[in-house]
């Protein structure tokens, strides 16, 4: 499921910026991917019990995807920070958004320690 827990977490952002449903094209714009592409995963996500999907009017998560979405949120927003802060990358959201899925919450945790500047260490 790794590869595209970005869709879902896609969508839980999408979902604090806008009010949900929120329409595939819109995820697709934020993860790079054709809204039929997010579409699908958003069809299996519904099958899994993490959204409901209505086309024409959009996704919205259920309290299974949004808790799943909340543990790949803060292992994005420590990603994000290390791959800024530590390796100075370009593109660090687009890559952490990429990892979310595949780095566990305890490796997250842990690489969350490593961070510098204690008082600017991402929040959960």
């Amino acid at each position: 499921m790794s590869g595209v827990v970005q869709y879902l977490l896609g969508l839980y952002i999408a979902e604090h910026r806008e009010s949900a449903p929120v329409s595939p094209g819109i995820v697709a714009e934020m993860v790079g991917r054709s809204p039929a592409t997010v579409i699908e995963a958003f069809r299996q996500f519904e099958a899994d019990g993490l959204l409901v999907y209505e086309p024409y009017d959009g996704a919205t998560l259920t309290d299974a995807g949004r808790q799943r979405a909340e543990e790949l949120h803060s292992t994005y927003v420590t990603l994000s920070w290390f791959f800024r802060s530590v390796l100075d990358l370009d593109e660090y959201e687009t890559e952490a958004m990429e990892m979310a899925g595949v780095v566990s919450p305890d490796v997250a945790a842990r690489l969350a320690t490593t961070l510098p500047f204690e008082d600017e260490r991402p929040r959960e």
